[in-house]
């Protein structure tokens, strides 16, 4: 491997351990792959261009070419020129993946959900960096300011991270460098021949063995990796992750000002009803007269840590055309139809379909998925709700007090799910709960003390500018403080019941909006909603409403009003389970990270993550990466091969000699070793004849080059001419000027010495003589010709010629050795 080619490797390796660092910024690692591949074909297309060779500015500009393709390719190939070429629309969406990133990096706490705005950021940003490494380490051969980008890389990841495991992320990316500056000195040191210095101090060591300047450079960059771990030690740490900016308070820590810590997409509901302007995310028109229970659902969170609310890793099917019931709705609770269309503002992405629960069926066009458990519908490679219209049949479900009162006990696989606490939750929490469920008789009862607590009799208020805080005992702050959102008495009621034994989780969408004139209904960003779902069996999961002044009460947890319940109605479908799992399932393909709330542009979206089907599996984003470049790089290769073959051709004089002299000395070096070698037939010196050698490869490899380069220009060359003759017909034809045409001839004369005469001597200049002739040959020809010579080479034949040489070549020698092994040895008679 040659030095340069070992110096490109160690740079790819370097940027690839420095990016280590960001892993935990978010909940899935394959990116890190993804980022691999497209590191290694940038660092290729570099190493090729190197070769060539081309300029280093043009270097540069072809690899950032080139790494802008592959992230038009794997980010924005719809909108691209043959998937791969990007235009003003690819560019746009790139801005729009941009700021949808950094919103995301505002809102979430680490591990953040990789949505694709991050995945650019965190694939762009180290394609970025690795261009800059090789750039400075490989192209212009100076690591030692590679570590700068390196450094940016690492700082960018210690400054989001919460610091957990931080020194093995340094560790890695430092040694990283460490290689890269190693592996620069060892090519500068091999440059010089032997590293200087002599033989090794220490007895037994072998000559070649590393000695002062490179055991020097190692303990250097032991001692500065040793006070780059120290010297943090005494500074302030970087607390906070993803979310934890302008003092919010969200994320881990003990937080500040506030009280529940809510699931990252939370953050943005209580912006959303900070907004100045109530902006319209949806305008929905329904069958039903009475829309207080027109709750818009979006998802359920219903894992629950102590700390946040988040919905659990499940897994996404196919949309089947029947919706199932509801898990636990039994036949004799009373429940009506409702038909809703809603269509979304073209400027709501939301990436959740925010609908009535339970629905039973729905009719949207589009690329979805459906998750049983939470009966939601998420969009599937990028679908998402921006200017959707669709409609919704759900059940609009009445049970009585009487039934949720009497509900028996649900089953054991979803009690223990869905009862399930931490053990850092706060004592207070549950021993508020029992006193204030005091003599209730049964989990309804308790529920609805819950609720009153919350709403009417324990003193609340709610106020949206309190801050979403972090920390276990969040609840219990809020407990306290008796101030917040909906996020806290959402999260507060759900924990309590948990506590209590009876499932619980949070359920997150838009409250009922506001009616219009026209019979619509339109529903804005102020409307944006928690409230707790308990579940009781025979019933399902119920709405609660504990938030004061938002949404409305149940009437089930009101007294009942005779004439209020709905005739019976035939169920809408059977029910798929009876129960839904005792466990997660251990499906990757909806993480729990993976949903999200947005606001302004985006209210409340939630990132479904990846299918079990869904999204390109990252070997068939490389192997149309590699498809794309063979579009782009086979056009290309006659040309490629030809500034490579020119450059080997002309190289210059000035090297020859020194191999020539090389030659000599070694020869002169080992006439006391083999006193004995014979001269050769013509009498000439080993020394001289190895010269001749050397000179000779060197002028015809001139000739070769200068009837290529004329053949180019449309002079195709004539084998059973002289050197003479061919070059007087080169300058015939190409109506060669009196200075130009002396060198063509001085290159010819070259030509006849190696060939013919006794003692050839070696001529110097003369790829000087054939870059005069190709500049007089573009100076005469048409532009078609002259971007033909270049793009398009007549003589890159040759390249085919070649090939087919050695295969034959190859054919020869196996032969040759098939036959050495099935020769029967000597002396061995057939039976």
């Amino acid at each position: 491997m040659s030095g340069q080619a070992r110096m490109a490797l160690c740079a790819t390796a370097a940027t690839l351990m420095a990016a280590c660092a960001l892993l935990p910024l978010v909940d899935e690692p394959m990116w890190l792959l993804q980022a691999a591949v497209l590191l290694a074909i940038q660092a290729g297309v570099g190493a090729a261009a190197r070769r060539v060779p081309l300029a280093r500015p043009l270097t540069v500009a072809v690899q950032a070419l080139v790494t802008l393709m592959l992230l038009t390719l794997v980010f924005a190939r719809e909108y691209a020129l043959a998937g791969l070429f990007p235009g003003p629309d690819a560019f746009v969406h790139f801005a729009d993946l941009l700021q949808q990133g950094t919103d995301d990096v505002g809102r979430y706490a680490i591990p953040a959900p990789l949505s694709d705005g991050i995945k650019l950021m965190l694939i762009g940003g180290v394609l970025v960096i690795g261009l800059a490494v090789d750039v400075l380490a490989v192209t212009f051969r100076s690591a030692a300011p590679a570590g700068l980008p390196l450094l940016a890389l690492y700082s960018v990841a210690a400054g989001l991270s919460d610091g957990a495991g931080g020194w093995v992320w340094f560790l890695i990316a430092a040694a990283g460098y460490l290689m890269l500056l190693l592996a620069e000195g060892r090519e500068r040191l091999s440059q010089w021949g032997r590293v200087f210095g002599g033989a090794p101090r220490t007895p037994g060591g072998e000559p070649g063995s590393p000695v002062a300047p490179v055991r020097t450079g190692r303990r250097i960059g032991v001692v500065a990796l040793g006070v780059a771990l120290v010297v943090p030690l005494a500074l302030p740490a970087m607390n906070g992750g993803l979310l934890d900016s302008a003092g919010t308070g969200v994320g881990s820590g003990s937080g500040g000002g506030g009280t529940i810590s809510a699931v990252n997409p939370l953050v943005s509901l209580r912006d959303s009803l900070n907004v100045d302007e109530d902006r319209t995310v949806m305008t929905v028109r329904t069958s039903t007269n009475d829309i207080s229970n027109l709750y818009l659902r979006i998802v359920s969170l219903d894992d629950f840590d102590g700390t946040t609310w988040k919905p659990s890793r499940r897994n996404i099917v196919a949309v089947p055309d029947e919706l199932p019931t509801p898990t636990g709705l039994g036949p004799d609770v009373r429940r009506s139809e409702v038909r809703t269309r809603v269509a979304a503002a073209d400027w709501y992405a939301q990436d959740w379909l925010p609908m009535p629960y339970p629905p039973s069926d729905v009719r949207v066009d589009g690329s979805w998925r459906y998750e049983p458990v939470g009966m939601t519908l998420v969009g599937d490679h990028g679908q998402n709700t921006r200017g959707a219209n669709y409609e919704v049949t759900s059940l609009d479900v009445r049970p009585t007090a009487e039934q949720l009162a009497s509900a028996p006990a649900p089953p054991g696989a979803l009690e223990r799910e869905f009862t399930e606490v931490p053990d850092a939750l706060p004592s207070v929490v549950s021993r508020t709960a029992r006193q204030i469920t005091d003599g209730a008789a049964n989990p309804y009862e308790q529920a609805v003390k819950l609720q009153e607590h919350f709403a009417l009799t324990g003193g609340f208020q709610y106020d949206t500018e309190v801050e979403v805080g972090g920390g276990s005992d969040a609840i219990a702050r809020f407990l306290r403080d008796k101030r917040g959102f909906c996020v806290h008495f959402s999260f507060a009621m759900a924990s309590m019941a948990r506590t209590l034994g009876i499932p619980a989780r949070v359920a997150v969408g838009f409250a009922p909006g506001t009616p219009q004139a026209d019979g619509t209904v339109t529903v804005g960003l102020r409307d944006a909603h928690a409230w707790p779902e308990l579940y009781f069996e025979g019933v399902g999961w119920t709405r609660f409403e504990p938030t004061p002044n938002r949404g409305t009460t149940p009437t089930y947890t009101q007294p009942e009003i005779p004439g209020s319940s709905v005739p019976d109605l035939p169920e809408a479908s059977s029910s798929a389970d009876a129960a839904p799992s005792a466990a997660p399932s251990t499906s990757e393909s909806c993480s729990a990270d993976d949903k999200r709330l947005e606001v302004c542009g985006e209210a409340l979206p939630l990132d479904p993550g990846t299918s079990d089907d869904g999204g390109r599996p990252w070997y068939q984003t490389a192997g149309w990466i590699l498809l794309g470049l063979a579009v782009v790089v086979i056009p290309l290769l006659p040309m490629l091969w030809r500034l490579r073959r020119r450059s080997v051709r002309l190289a210059s004089a000035r090297h020859t000699a020194a191999a020539a002299q090389g030659v000599l000395t070694r020869e002169r070096g080992g006439a006391g070793r083999d006193d004995g070698v014979e001269a050769s037939a013509l009498q000439v010196e080993p020394s001289e004849q190895h010269v001749a050698e050397v000179t000779a490869g060197h002028v015809l490899a001139v000739w070769r080059e200068l009837t290529d380069t004329a053949w180019d220009y449309g002079i195709v060359p004539d084998d059973a001419l002289t050197p003479r003759k061919a070059a007087a017909r080169i300058v015939r034809l190409g109506h060669l000027d009196e200075q130009t045409a002396e060198s063509v001839h001085r290159v010819a004369s070259a030509v006849e010495q190696v060939l013919f005469a006794p003692r050839p001597r070696a001529e110097a200049g003369l790829a000087d003589e054939v870059r005069r002739l190709r500049m007089a040959l573009r100076s005469r020809a048409g532009w078609r010709t002259r971007v033909r010579a270049v793009v398009a080479p007549r003589s890159a034949i040759r390249a085919v010629w070649d090939l087919t040489d050695r295969w034959t070549a190859v054919k020869a020698r196996l032969a040759t050795r098939w036959a050495a092994m099935v020769r029967r040895p000597s002396g061995q008679q057939s039976g």
